[in-house]
Protein backbone atom coordinates (compact mmCIF):
# COMPACT_ATOMS: atom_id res chain seq x y z
CA UNK A 1 0.00 0.00 0.00
CA UNK A 2 1.44 3.38 -1.12
CA UNK A 3 0.27 7.34 -1.23
CA UNK A 4 0.37 9.86 -3.80
CA UNK A 5 -0.63 12.76 -3.69
CA UNK A 6 -2.21 15.06 -6.69
CA UNK A 7 -2.34 18.78 -6.82
CA UNK A 8 -2.40 21.14 -7.33
CA UNK A 9 -4.54 20.74 -10.32
CA UNK A 10 -3.98 23.12 -13.52
CA UNK A 11 -7.12 24.06 -15.52
CA UNK A 12 -9.28 24.03 -12.34
CA UNK A 13 -11.29 27.32 -10.67
CA UNK A 14 -9.29 27.67 -7.08
CA UNK A 15 -6.97 25.01 -5.70
CA UNK A 16 -7.55 21.34 -5.34
CA UNK A 17 -5.46 18.36 -4.25
CA UNK A 18 -6.60 14.69 -4.39
CA UNK A 19 -4.73 12.28 -1.23
CA UNK A 20 -4.70 8.37 -2.61
CA UNK A 21 -4.28 5.64 -0.98
CA UNK A 22 -3.01 3.07 -3.93
CA UNK A 23 -3.06 -0.95 -3.69
CA UNK A 24 -2.31 -3.46 -6.19
CA UNK A 25 -2.35 -0.30 -8.69
CA UNK A 26 -5.31 0.69 -8.26
CA UNK A 27 -7.06 3.51 -5.81
CA UNK A 28 -8.42 1.58 -2.52
CA UNK A 29 -9.30 5.35 -1.02
CA UNK A 30 -9.30 8.98 -2.18
CA UNK A 31 -9.52 11.92 0.26
CA UNK A 32 -10.20 15.23 -1.69
CA UNK A 33 -8.52 18.35 -0.05
CA UNK A 34 -10.10 22.19 -1.03
CA UNK A 35 -7.14 24.09 0.70
CA UNK A 36 -8.41 27.56 0.01
CA UNK A 37 -10.62 29.20 2.51
CA UNK A 38 -12.59 32.38 1.45
CA UNK A 39 -15.31 33.54 3.99
CA UNK A 40 -17.85 35.06 1.75
CA UNK A 41 -20.80 33.74 4.30
CA UNK A 42 -19.03 35.56 7.39
CA UNK A 43 -18.88 39.04 5.28
CA UNK A 44 -22.26 38.87 4.49
CA UNK A 45 -23.50 38.78 7.90
CA UNK A 46 -24.70 42.20 9.84
CA UNK A 47 -25.52 43.43 6.33
CA UNK A 48 -28.83 44.28 4.38
CA UNK A 49 -29.92 41.32 2.31
CA UNK A 50 -29.72 43.53 -0.65
CA UNK A 51 -25.85 43.76 -0.20
CA UNK A 52 -26.25 40.11 -1.26
CA UNK A 53 -26.66 41.10 -4.75
CA UNK A 54 -23.29 42.97 -4.86
CA UNK A 55 -21.54 40.10 -2.92
CA UNK A 56 -22.37 36.78 -3.72
CA UNK A 57 -21.91 37.39 -7.56
CA UNK A 58 -18.04 37.85 -6.91
CA UNK A 59 -17.57 34.23 -5.30
CA UNK A 60 -16.83 33.09 -8.57
CA UNK A 61 -15.79 34.46 -11.87
CA UNK A 62 -17.43 31.13 -14.08
CA UNK A 63 -20.77 31.00 -12.58
CA UNK A 64 -21.49 35.10 -11.30
CA UNK A 65 -24.94 34.49 -12.68
CA UNK A 66 -25.82 31.36 -11.07
CA UNK A 67 -25.30 33.35 -7.84
CA UNK A 68 -27.21 36.27 -8.75
CA UNK A 69 -30.18 34.22 -9.19
CA UNK A 70 -30.01 32.16 -6.41
CA UNK A 71 -30.12 35.39 -4.17
CA UNK A 72 -32.44 36.83 -6.14
CA UNK A 73 -34.65 33.51 -5.55
CA UNK A 74 -33.94 34.16 -1.63
CA UNK A 75 -35.36 37.92 -2.00
CA UNK A 76 -38.08 36.98 -3.61
CA UNK A 77 -38.88 33.98 -0.84
CA UNK A 78 -38.23 36.35 1.97
CA UNK A 79 -40.45 39.53 0.38
CA UNK A 80 -43.02 37.68 -1.66
CA UNK A 81 -41.72 39.73 -4.75
CA UNK A 82 -43.48 38.77 -7.72
CA UNK A 83 -41.11 39.30 -11.10
CA UNK A 84 -42.42 40.54 -14.36
CA UNK A 85 -42.94 37.41 -16.57
CA UNK A 86 -40.29 39.37 -19.00
CA UNK A 87 -38.15 39.82 -16.69
CA UNK A 88 -38.26 36.03 -15.71
CA UNK A 89 -37.60 35.68 -19.22
CA UNK A 90 -34.60 37.97 -19.75
CA UNK A 91 -32.96 36.36 -16.33
CA UNK A 92 -33.06 32.98 -17.67
CA UNK A 93 -31.63 33.96 -20.77
CA UNK A 94 -28.46 35.67 -19.14
CA UNK A 95 -28.78 32.78 -16.92
CA UNK A 96 -28.95 29.73 -19.88
CA UNK A 97 -25.90 31.97 -21.55
CA UNK A 98 -23.82 31.22 -18.63
CA UNK A 99 -24.35 28.36 -18.62
CA UNK A 100 -23.81 27.52 -21.72
CA UNK A 101 -20.40 29.27 -22.28
CA UNK A 102 -19.46 27.06 -19.25
CA UNK A 103 -20.24 23.12 -20.93
CA UNK A 104 -18.38 25.16 -23.82
CA UNK A 105 -15.70 26.24 -21.43
CA UNK A 106 -15.49 22.82 -19.90
CA UNK A 107 -15.16 20.61 -22.55
CA UNK A 108 -12.83 21.95 -24.58
CA UNK A 109 -10.57 23.91 -21.78
CA UNK A 110 -11.25 22.16 -18.99
CA UNK A 111 -11.50 18.14 -20.22
CA UNK A 112 -11.20 17.67 -23.80
CA UNK A 113 -7.13 18.85 -23.50
CA UNK A 114 -6.23 15.22 -21.76
CA UNK A 115 -7.42 13.18 -24.85
CA UNK A 116 -4.31 15.47 -26.89
CA UNK A 117 -1.91 14.16 -24.06
CA UNK A 118 1.09 12.35 -25.75
CA UNK A 119 0.31 9.19 -23.09
CA UNK A 120 -2.39 8.67 -25.80
CA UNK A 121 -0.16 9.28 -28.69
CA UNK A 122 -0.42 5.52 -30.33
CA UNK A 123 -4.40 5.97 -30.24
CA UNK A 124 -6.01 6.71 -33.66
CA UNK A 125 -8.51 9.19 -32.32
CA UNK A 126 -5.44 10.75 -30.99
CA UNK A 127 -3.64 12.74 -34.01
CA UNK A 128 -6.97 14.29 -34.71
CA UNK A 129 -7.59 15.38 -30.94
CA UNK A 130 -4.17 16.71 -30.76
CA UNK A 131 -4.56 19.10 -33.95
CA UNK A 132 -7.43 20.35 -32.89
CA UNK A 133 -6.90 21.58 -29.35
CA UNK A 134 -3.24 22.54 -30.07
CA UNK A 135 -2.11 25.94 -29.32
CA UNK A 136 -3.74 27.96 -31.81
CA UNK A 137 -5.46 25.02 -33.19
CA UNK A 138 -9.18 25.31 -34.53
CA UNK A 139 -10.99 24.51 -31.90
CA UNK A 140 -9.52 27.36 -29.50
CA UNK A 141 -10.47 29.41 -32.52
CA UNK A 142 -13.69 28.34 -32.66
CA UNK A 143 -15.39 27.61 -29.49
CA UNK A 144 -13.58 31.03 -27.95
CA UNK A 145 -15.81 32.75 -30.70
CA UNK A 146 -18.95 31.26 -29.47
CA UNK A 147 -18.40 31.49 -25.99
CA UNK A 148 -17.72 35.38 -26.84
CA UNK A 149 -21.02 35.89 -28.29
CA UNK A 150 -22.90 34.24 -25.65
CA UNK A 151 -21.06 36.82 -23.26
CA UNK A 152 -21.95 39.28 -25.25
CA UNK A 153 -25.63 38.72 -25.10
CA UNK A 154 -25.25 38.77 -21.28
CA UNK A 155 -22.95 42.14 -21.58
CA UNK A 156 -25.90 43.75 -23.85
CA UNK A 157 -29.02 42.35 -21.46
CA UNK A 158 -27.54 42.66 -17.95
CA UNK A 159 -24.89 45.56 -18.57
CA UNK A 160 -21.55 43.48 -17.77
CA UNK A 161 -20.45 39.77 -16.91
CA UNK A 162 -19.50 39.04 -14.22
CA UNK A 163 -20.76 40.59 -11.46
CA UNK A 164 -23.73 42.09 -13.00
CA UNK A 165 -26.69 43.99 -10.74
CA UNK A 166 -29.28 43.74 -13.20
CA UNK A 167 -31.19 40.83 -12.02
CA UNK A 168 -33.66 41.97 -8.95
CA UNK A 169 -35.79 40.36 -7.05
CA UNK A 170 -39.04 42.49 -9.55
CA UNK A 171 -37.36 41.42 -12.89
CA UNK A 172 -34.22 43.20 -14.39
CA UNK A 173 -33.23 46.81 -14.90
CA UNK A 174 -32.95 46.39 -18.43
CA UNK A 175 -35.51 46.17 -21.56
CA UNK A 176 -35.09 44.85 -25.33
CA UNK A 177 -36.35 46.67 -28.13
CA UNK A 178 -37.47 45.08 -31.17
CA UNK A 179 -33.57 46.08 -32.92
CA UNK A 180 -32.13 44.44 -29.76
CA UNK A 181 -34.39 41.61 -30.43
CA UNK A 182 -32.99 41.05 -33.90
CA UNK A 183 -29.27 41.44 -32.96
CA UNK A 184 -29.41 39.31 -30.22
CA UNK A 185 -31.35 36.69 -32.88
CA UNK A 186 -28.30 36.88 -34.95
CA UNK A 187 -26.00 36.77 -32.51
CA UNK A 188 -27.56 33.07 -31.54
CA UNK A 189 -27.82 32.14 -34.90
CA UNK A 190 -23.96 32.65 -34.88
CA UNK A 191 -23.81 30.67 -31.91
CA UNK A 192 -26.35 27.58 -32.93
CA UNK A 193 -24.12 27.42 -36.61
CA UNK A 194 -21.33 26.41 -33.79
CA UNK A 195 -23.36 23.67 -31.42
CA UNK A 196 -24.58 22.43 -35.15
CA UNK A 197 -21.63 21.87 -37.06
CA UNK A 198 -18.36 22.17 -34.79
CA UNK A 199 -19.55 20.45 -31.47
CA UNK A 200 -22.51 18.30 -32.48
CA UNK A 201 -22.10 17.40 -36.24
CA UNK A 202 -26.18 17.39 -36.01
CA UNK A 203 -29.18 20.11 -35.78
CA UNK A 204 -29.95 20.78 -32.13
CA UNK A 205 -33.21 19.40 -32.84
CA UNK A 206 -31.67 15.72 -33.97
CA UNK A 207 -29.50 15.81 -30.82
CA UNK A 208 -32.35 16.37 -28.90
CA UNK A 209 -34.62 13.24 -30.47
CA UNK A 210 -31.49 10.60 -29.51
CA UNK A 211 -33.22 8.54 -26.58
CA UNK A 212 -31.32 5.74 -26.28
CA UNK A 213 -27.76 4.80 -26.40
CA UNK A 214 -28.02 2.87 -29.79
CA UNK A 215 -28.80 6.25 -31.05
CA UNK A 216 -25.41 7.67 -30.11
CA UNK A 217 -24.48 5.64 -33.90
CA UNK A 218 -25.79 9.27 -35.37
CA UNK A 219 -23.81 11.54 -32.86
CA UNK A 220 -20.29 9.38 -33.04
CA UNK A 221 -20.82 9.52 -37.50
CA UNK A 222 -21.95 12.97 -37.63
CA UNK A 223 -18.13 14.99 -37.65
CA UNK A 224 -18.36 16.73 -34.78
CA UNK A 225 -15.97 17.29 -32.04
CA UNK A 226 -18.80 15.34 -29.62
CA UNK A 227 -18.21 12.08 -32.47
CA UNK A 228 -14.32 12.85 -32.03
CA UNK A 229 -15.00 12.57 -28.27
CA UNK A 230 -17.26 9.31 -28.05
CA UNK A 231 -15.00 7.52 -30.11
CA UNK A 232 -11.93 8.42 -27.74
CA UNK A 233 -14.50 7.89 -24.90
CA UNK A 234 -15.50 4.48 -26.49
CA UNK A 235 -11.69 3.38 -26.28
CA UNK A 236 -10.67 4.58 -23.03
CA UNK A 237 -13.48 2.65 -21.24
CA UNK A 238 -15.30 5.88 -20.33
CA UNK A 239 -18.78 4.33 -19.51
CA UNK A 240 -17.29 2.47 -16.87
CA UNK A 241 -14.57 4.40 -15.36
CA UNK A 242 -15.80 7.44 -12.65
CA UNK A 243 -18.58 5.33 -10.95
CA UNK A 244 -19.94 7.14 -7.69
CA UNK A 245 -23.17 6.57 -5.40
CA UNK A 246 -25.62 6.65 -8.41
CA UNK A 247 -27.88 9.16 -6.24
CA UNK A 248 -28.31 12.40 -7.56
CA UNK A 249 -29.58 16.05 -6.88
CA UNK A 250 -31.05 18.84 -8.76
CA UNK A 251 -33.07 21.85 -7.48
CA UNK A 252 -35.55 23.11 -10.00
CA UNK A 253 -34.59 25.67 -12.34
CA UNK A 254 -35.38 28.08 -15.42
CA UNK A 255 -38.82 28.83 -14.02
CA UNK A 256 -40.98 30.59 -16.17
CA UNK A 257 -44.97 31.38 -16.14
CA UNK A 258 -45.20 28.85 -12.69
CA UNK A 259 -43.45 26.63 -14.88
CA UNK A 260 -40.03 24.87 -13.89
CA UNK A 261 -38.67 22.73 -17.64
CA UNK A 262 -36.53 21.26 -15.19
CA UNK A 263 -37.75 20.06 -12.30
CA UNK A 264 -36.41 19.73 -9.02
CA UNK A 265 -36.05 16.07 -7.44
CA UNK A 266 -33.34 13.16 -6.28
CA UNK A 267 -32.72 10.27 -8.44
CA UNK A 268 -32.16 7.21 -6.12
CA UNK A 269 -32.51 3.39 -7.34
CA UNK A 270 -33.13 4.26 -10.35
CA UNK A 271 -36.23 6.67 -10.16
CA UNK A 272 -37.14 10.10 -9.74
CA UNK A 273 -38.47 10.94 -5.69
CA UNK A 274 -39.22 14.29 -4.45
CA UNK A 275 -36.77 16.45 -2.71
CA UNK A 276 -37.28 17.53 0.39
CA UNK A 277 -35.27 20.14 1.58
CA UNK A 278 -35.91 19.87 4.94
CA UNK A 279 -33.44 16.55 5.04
CA UNK A 280 -30.25 18.40 3.36
CA UNK A 281 -27.52 18.61 6.16
CA UNK A 282 -24.14 19.81 6.09
CA UNK A 283 -21.70 17.64 8.46
CA UNK A 284 -18.41 19.26 9.39
CA UNK A 285 -16.45 16.01 10.80
CA UNK A 286 -13.62 16.23 8.49
CA UNK A 287 -13.49 19.85 7.92
CA UNK A 288 -11.95 22.72 9.60
CA UNK A 289 -14.40 24.16 11.21
CA UNK A 290 -15.41 23.92 14.51
CA UNK A 291 -16.94 20.82 15.56
CA UNK A 292 -20.71 20.74 15.81
CA UNK A 293 -23.49 18.35 14.94
CA UNK A 294 -24.75 17.86 11.35
CA UNK A 295 -27.28 20.80 10.77
CA UNK A 296 -29.66 21.80 7.76
CA UNK A 297 -28.14 24.99 6.14
CA UNK A 298 -30.69 27.37 7.59
CA UNK A 299 -28.95 26.23 10.86
CA UNK A 300 -25.60 26.25 10.31
CA UNK A 301 -22.67 28.48 11.07
CA UNK A 302 -18.80 28.64 9.47
CA UNK A 303 -16.60 29.34 12.32
CA UNK A 304 -12.75 28.20 11.03
CA UNK A 305 -10.54 26.16 13.19
CA UNK A 306 -7.43 25.35 10.65
CA UNK A 307 -5.65 23.37 13.48
CA UNK A 308 -9.08 20.59 13.71
CA UNK A 309 -7.45 16.88 14.12
CA UNK A 310 -8.85 14.85 11.59
CA UNK A 311 -9.75 17.50 9.38
CA UNK A 312 -8.60 17.63 5.26
CA UNK A 313 -11.05 20.38 3.73
CA UNK A 314 -12.27 23.52 4.13
CA UNK A 315 -15.58 22.15 2.14
CA UNK A 316 -18.16 20.62 4.43
CA UNK A 317 -20.02 17.37 3.68
CA UNK A 318 -23.25 18.13 2.37
CA UNK A 319 -25.85 15.31 2.50
CA UNK A 320 -29.48 14.01 2.02
CA UNK A 321 -31.59 11.71 3.61
CA UNK A 322 -28.13 11.06 5.70
CA UNK A 323 -26.62 10.08 2.15
CA UNK A 324 -24.01 11.90 -0.48
CA UNK A 325 -25.36 13.25 -3.40
CA UNK A 326 -23.76 13.50 -7.01
CA UNK A 327 -25.25 16.78 -8.94
CA UNK A 328 -25.26 18.33 -12.17
CA UNK A 329 -26.12 18.28 -16.16
CA UNK A 330 -26.33 14.49 -15.18
CA UNK A 331 -29.14 15.43 -12.49
CA UNK A 332 -31.11 17.45 -14.27
CA UNK A 333 -31.22 14.97 -17.39
CA UNK A 334 -32.09 12.02 -15.37
CA UNK A 335 -34.77 14.42 -13.74
CA UNK A 336 -36.19 15.59 -16.98
CA UNK A 337 -36.90 12.21 -18.67
CA UNK A 338 -33.21 11.97 -20.92
CA UNK A 339 -33.93 7.70 -21.85
CA UNK A 340 -30.66 7.93 -23.70
CA UNK A 341 -28.61 9.09 -20.58
CA UNK A 342 -31.37 6.87 -18.25
CA UNK A 343 -30.42 4.20 -20.64
CA UNK A 344 -26.48 4.60 -19.59
CA UNK A 345 -26.76 4.92 -16.14
CA UNK A 346 -29.09 2.21 -15.69
CA UNK A 347 -26.73 -0.21 -17.43
CA UNK A 348 -23.14 1.01 -15.90
CA UNK A 349 -24.11 4.03 -13.33
CA UNK A 350 -22.66 7.58 -13.70
CA UNK A 351 -20.06 7.72 -15.57
CA UNK A 352 -17.75 9.79 -16.94
CA UNK A 353 -19.15 9.21 -20.33
CA UNK A 354 -22.69 10.31 -19.05
CA UNK A 355 -21.43 13.06 -17.19
CA UNK A 356 -19.47 14.54 -20.21
CA UNK A 357 -22.38 13.88 -22.18
CA UNK A 358 -25.24 14.96 -20.45
CA UNK A 359 -23.85 18.69 -20.77
CA UNK A 360 -23.74 18.30 -24.81
CA UNK A 361 -27.59 17.10 -24.57
CA UNK A 362 -27.53 20.00 -22.34
CA UNK A 363 -26.14 22.60 -24.66
CA UNK A 364 -28.61 21.95 -27.56
CA UNK A 365 -31.52 21.90 -25.00
CA UNK A 366 -30.09 25.48 -23.65
CA UNK A 367 -29.73 27.34 -27.38
CA UNK A 368 -33.31 25.83 -28.12
CA UNK A 369 -34.50 27.27 -24.87
CA UNK A 370 -33.23 30.61 -25.22
CA UNK A 371 -34.05 31.47 -28.54
CA UNK A 372 -37.33 30.23 -27.75
CA UNK A 373 -37.30 32.99 -24.59
CA UNK A 374 -35.92 35.87 -26.56
CA UNK A 375 -38.71 35.01 -28.81
CA UNK A 376 -41.58 34.88 -26.19
CA UNK A 377 -40.89 38.90 -24.87
CA UNK A 378 -43.57 40.69 -24.93
CA UNK A 379 -41.71 44.13 -25.74
CA UNK A 380 -44.50 46.28 -25.06
CA UNK A 381 -44.90 45.04 -21.38
CA UNK A 382 -42.46 45.76 -18.71
CA UNK A 383 -39.37 44.11 -17.63
CA UNK A 384 -39.22 45.23 -13.93
CA UNK A 385 -42.03 45.11 -11.23
CA UNK A 386 -42.10 46.92 -7.88
CA UNK A 387 -40.85 44.67 -5.48
CA UNK A 388 -39.90 45.65 -1.53
CA UNK A 389 -36.36 46.92 -0.72
CA UNK A 390 -36.29 45.59 2.08
CA UNK A 391 -37.12 42.06 3.01
CA UNK A 392 -39.25 40.58 5.14
CA UNK A 393 -37.41 39.52 8.78
CA UNK A 394 -37.61 35.71 8.64
CA UNK A 395 -35.66 32.52 7.23
CA UNK A 396 -35.81 32.11 3.51
CA UNK A 397 -33.70 29.39 0.66
CA UNK A 398 -32.35 30.80 -2.83
CA UNK A 399 -32.44 27.59 -4.86
CA UNK A 400 -31.18 27.28 -8.66
CA UNK A 401 -29.08 25.46 -10.89
CA UNK A 402 -25.56 26.29 -11.87
CA UNK A 403 -23.66 24.86 -14.81
CA UNK A 404 -21.98 22.20 -12.26
CA UNK A 405 -25.23 21.71 -10.52
CA UNK A 406 -27.21 22.34 -7.51
CA UNK A 407 -26.51 25.79 -6.22
CA UNK A 408 -28.57 26.96 -2.54
CA UNK A 409 -28.52 30.04 -0.41
CA UNK A 410 -30.09 29.88 2.67
CA UNK A 411 -30.45 33.20 4.75
CA UNK A 412 -31.92 34.63 8.34
CA UNK A 413 -33.10 38.36 8.64
CA UNK A 414 -33.73 39.95 11.81
CA UNK A 415 -34.85 43.57 11.81
CA UNK A 416 -33.57 44.07 8.21
CA UNK A 417 -29.62 42.65 8.80
CA UNK A 418 -28.16 39.00 7.75
CA UNK A 419 -27.84 37.34 10.54
CA UNK A 420 -27.01 33.82 8.95
CA UNK A 421 -26.12 33.40 5.53
CA UNK A 422 -25.01 29.70 3.77
CA UNK A 423 -24.61 28.39 0.49
CA UNK A 424 -23.95 24.85 -0.75
CA UNK A 425 -22.39 24.88 -3.77
CA UNK A 426 -22.33 21.75 -6.53
CA UNK A 427 -18.78 21.37 -5.91
CA UNK A 428 -19.63 20.90 -2.57
CA UNK A 429 -22.16 18.25 -3.38
CA UNK A 430 -19.74 16.81 -5.59
CA UNK A 431 -16.40 17.03 -3.67
CA UNK A 432 -17.45 16.60 -0.29
CA UNK A 433 -14.84 14.91 1.98
CA UNK A 434 -16.00 12.47 4.78
CA UNK A 435 -19.35 12.75 7.05
CA UNK A 436 -19.18 11.17 10.45
CA UNK A 437 -20.12 7.91 9.60
CA UNK A 438 -17.32 7.57 7.21
CA UNK A 439 -19.15 8.16 4.47
CA UNK A 440 -16.97 9.16 1.30
CA UNK A 441 -18.25 11.81 -0.97
CA UNK A 442 -19.29 11.32 -4.68
CA UNK A 443 -15.57 12.09 -6.47
CA UNK A 444 -13.66 10.29 -3.36
CA UNK A 445 -16.26 7.21 -4.33
CA UNK A 446 -15.78 7.92 -7.96
CA UNK A 447 -11.99 7.63 -7.74
CA UNK A 448 -12.17 4.12 -6.00
CA UNK A 449 -10.97 1.35 -8.04
CA UNK A 450 -9.65 3.97 -10.84
CA UNK A 451 -5.82 2.90 -12.23
CA UNK A 452 -2.83 4.19 -10.46
CA UNK A 453 -2.68 6.70 -13.68
CA UNK A 454 -2.43 10.14 -13.77
CA UNK A 455 -4.51 10.69 -16.54
CA UNK A 456 -7.24 8.43 -15.17
CA UNK A 457 -7.60 10.19 -12.36
CA UNK A 458 -7.88 13.14 -14.17
CA UNK A 459 -10.59 12.46 -16.28
CA UNK A 460 -12.56 11.29 -13.27
CA UNK A 461 -11.45 14.47 -11.63
CA UNK A 462 -12.52 16.49 -14.81
CA UNK A 463 -15.93 15.03 -14.83
CA UNK A 464 -17.61 16.53 -12.04
CA UNK A 465 -16.08 19.78 -13.09
CA UNK A 466 -14.20 21.08 -10.17
CA UNK A 467 -15.08 24.83 -9.02
CA UNK A 468 -13.30 25.44 -5.61
CA UNK A 469 -13.81 29.38 -5.35
CA UNK A 470 -17.33 28.42 -4.84
CA UNK A 471 -16.85 25.63 -2.27
CA UNK A 472 -15.06 26.99 0.57
CA UNK A 473 -17.57 29.16 1.78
Amino acid sequence: MSRKILGPFNRVEGDLAVNLTLENGRVAQAQVTSPLYRGFERALVGRPLADALVVVPRICGICSVSQSVAAVRLMQALSGARPAANGERVMNIVHACENLADHLTHFYLFFAPDLAHADYAGQPWHADWAARLASGGPAARQWLAARATLLRIVGLLAGRWPHTLALQAGGVTRTVDAAERLRLLGWLAEVRRFVEITLLGLPIDAMLAIDHPDQLERLRAAGGDSGRWLRAADALGFAQLGRAHDHFLAFAAYGCDGEHPWPAGVWRDGAAQALNLRRIQEDVSHSWYENAPARHPAEGDTRPNPHKHGAYSWNKAPRIDGLPAETGALARQLLAGQGCLRALVAAHGGSVLTRVLARQFEAAWLLAAIERWLRELDLAAPFIAAAPHDAVDGCAAGLTEAARGALGHWATVEHGQITRYQIIAPTSWNFSPRDAHGMPGPLETALQGVADHELSVQHVVRSFDPCMVCTVH
